[in-house]
C-alpha cells in the first residue's frame, strides 16, 4: 500500500481511512516506525490488511482500553 511521492519517500495508505502517513517500515528507514512506540493492540497487519495511521490507531487503542460502557 505505500506509494512513493516527489520527494522520493513512501506514503502509505491507512486502510481504515484513506489517510496518507509515513511509515519507517514502507521507507526502509533504520529506525522503528512510530507505531511501535504504542501499546500492542492488535496483530502486526498483514499485505492484505495493511496498516492503519496514526488517528485511526490510536482510536483504536484507546477504545479497546476504555472500560465498557454502563447498560441504561
Amino acid at each position: 500500500f505505500p506509494r512513493r511521492t516527489d520527494k522520493g519517500g513512501a506514503m502509505s495508505i491507512c486502510t481504515r481511512c484513506g489517510a496518507e502517513f509515513g511509515c519507517a517500515m514502507a521507507d526502509g528507514a533504520l529506525e522503528p516506525c512510530w507505531c511501535t512506540a504504542l501499546p500492542p493492540a492488535v496483530a502486526v497487519p498483514s499485505e492484505a490488511v495493511g496498516c492503519w495511521c496514526p488517528a485511526c490507531l490510536k482510536a483504536y487503542i484507546a477504545a479497546q482500553s476504555a472500560p465498557p460502557a454502563e447498560p441504561a
